[in-house]
């Protein structure tokens, strides 16, 4: 980031409240997007999976609330809801603490320590302390800020260490089943099932992972004449006679951070954004338009990504119990051998549609605080080359996201649909979970 070229200020007292006050200036608008974004080049350079990244950005950005919240103890803690969240108590002079850089150290602190690469950070960490510092905070309020950052962060971190995920790598591997309408792996890579166990992963708010178990899926059949078979029809046939738009839309919410493309012998890695990663972005853009400030814009970032992280541990609870094949398999098998989706499917079963559970649970906690017709240009995927789309509301964007997947072609119908319910269930009981009146 380029340098910002300050003026020759008359005092050292001048230096003292600028550094007091400068985050109601709008220097720091944008500050905490930066560091999610650097979160998300992280696991763009890992390529995370879906569900690890939503659980990534949670603790990440709880470190950075958690910090706020230390400082400030009017703020909503709504970490009290969460199972066996430790007793912070730092009892440390906040006189010599500039604690917004605190916070956005924090995250990064965060990230460090759970992310594959975190020490990727640390670039961004030196950064950010010599932003701070060019904008006359003293080292020692910087140092200081640091070690408060530090401090909270192992907290967050020994937390995050305790909810099963370090257990994960001892269960028991995944055999795909053998039945005809079970989950197979799926070209171009034939991955292995991801995150099969994740539903043993700690929740937030929700009571367990089947808490909001989803309506019954359409049972799969060969017949020619059954509910399964035209359900696999009607994507075979969509996937033949989509319009240059409904393109656009698949790949605009594709999220597929495992998809490939092979040249001659060679396999490549495409880079895409996941799922929550969409919606991180989306949070980000939408505190920028509302002008939000530091403090409300750390707590929406927060709830958001909670509330993602719980929308994945439902969802992948109920993929891996039904253990739905996916469309490519199923057309591929009993309709026409050469059809292929438009995107790539992902590699773990079908139902319920993850972008449709997740993307409906985000959608209605932002609209929870900023109403139903809230207009917003979503530039989230520009980074990786993809253009911008307008959208009149939340939900407007959360349902074009579920109704890409069939568009893609790797999703039916009645996972689209139960899952935008499943997700509705699991926003209305965070939401109930919320502080009463913030951000309103």
């Amino acid at each position: 980031m380029k340098k910002i070229i300050t003026v020759i200020f008359l005092s050292i007292i001048y230096f003292s409240a600028l550094a007091e006050n400068f985050s109601a200036t709008g220097w720091m608008e944008g500050k905490i997007q930066q560091q999610v974004f650097a979160i998300t080049k992280v696991m763009f350079h890992d390529v995370t999976d879906p569900a690890a990244a939503a659980r990534f950005y949670s603790y990440c950005t709880l470190t950075g609330y958690e910090i706020l919240y230390q400082h400030d103890h009017s703020l909503p803690h709504f970490q009290g809801n969460f199972s066996h969240y430790p007793i912070i108590d730092t009892k440390i002079n906040f006189d010599k603490i500039n604690i917004e850089f605190s916070a956005l150290y924090g995250i990064l602190e965060t990230g460090r320590a759970i992310l594959p690469s975190g020490y990727l950070l640390a670039e961004n960490q030196e950064g950010l302390y010599r932003e701070f510092f060019n904008r006359h905070i003293s080292k020692q309020v910087l140092d200081a800020s640091v070690t408060f950052a530090k401090t909270i962060s192992r907290f967050i971190v020994q937390y995050a260490r305790e909810d099963g995920y370090f257990h994960l790598s001892v269960l028991s591997r995944y055999n795909p089943l053998h039945d005809d309408g079970a989950w197979q792996p799926t070209p171009p890579e034939y991955m292995p099932a991801v995150q099969p166990h994740w539903k043993t992963i700690r929740n937030f708010f929700l009571d367990s992972a089947a808490q909001f178990k989803p309506n019954p899926m359409v049972a799969f059949s060969k017949d020619s004449g059954s509910a399964f078979y035209k359900l696999a029809f009607d994507v075979y046939n969509k996937g033949k006679r989509l319009t240059k738009e409904q393109t656009l839309i698949a790949n605009f919410w594709d999220c597929n951070p495992f998809a490939v493309q092979f040249q001659g012998h060679m396999s490549i890695g495409l880079k895409k954004i996941s799922p929550g990663g969409h919606w991180m972005g989306i949070t980000g853009i939408v505190c920028k338009i509302k002008k939000l400030g530091f403090r409300n814009t750390m707590f929406m970032h927060t709830i958001v990504a909670l509330s993602l992280h719980d929308a994945f541990v439902s969802c992948w609870d109920e993929k891996y119990r039904s253990n739905r094949i996916r469309p490519e398999t199923a057309i591929n098998r009993y309709i026409d051998e050469k059809w292929q989706p438009l995107i790539q499917t992902p590699p773990f079963p079908e139902y319920t549609s993850g972008h449709s559970v997740i993307s409906t649970t985000a959608a209605m906690v932002l609209t929870h605080f900023f109403g139903d017709h809230f207009s917003f240009v979503d530039s989230t995927e520009t980074y990786i080359g993809l253009p911008t789309r307008h959208y009149i509301s939340f939900v407007a964007a959360s349902d074009e996201a579920c109704i890409s997947r069939f568009y893609g072609g790797i999703h039916f119908m009645d996972s689209i649909e139960n899952g935008k319910e499943q997700g509705k269930r699991i926003a209305s009981f965070i939401i109930s979970k919320l502080p009463d009146g913030f951000l309103k």
